[in-house]
């Protein structure tokens, strides 16, 4: 009976790290991020088995996107086009800012 309530422990432990992933996807969090946040924050850790260490939010990424592949080869191209769009606006921010730190925030409209 020991390996029954070990095995159910195990299954509701992997479905509740299943949810958590869901919900950094939700935040748009990526793969990284999502773990950094759930090993802080929701005290996931890598679990001791026979072979070693198994890492359960790797393994569970992993196996989400291999049933999901299109679905994650989407949220993948849209996380870069976010980073993308926000370097974008970093780099307009500076030179904003320069512009400005370079006129001494003297700026004139021509007419």
């Amino acid at each position: 009976m020991a390996d029954s309530s070990s095995s159910s422990s195990s299954s509701s432990y992997i479905h509740m790290v299943h949810r958590l992933i869901e919900e950094c996807l939700v935040f748009k969090m990526s793969k990284e991020e999502c773990m950094e946040a759930l090993s802080k924050h929701a005290n996931i850790k890598p679990v001791i088995t026979s072979t070693g260490f198994v890492y359960v939010l790797v393994k569970v990424w992993n196996e989400l996107e291999k049933e999901n592949k299109e679905f994650f080869e989407a949220y993948t191209r849209g996380s870069h086009e976010r980073a993308t769009e926000i370097e974008k606006r970093q780099r307009i921010q500076r030179s904003l800012h320069a512009y400005i730190r370079d006129n001494n925030g003297n700026y004139q409209l021509h007419h």
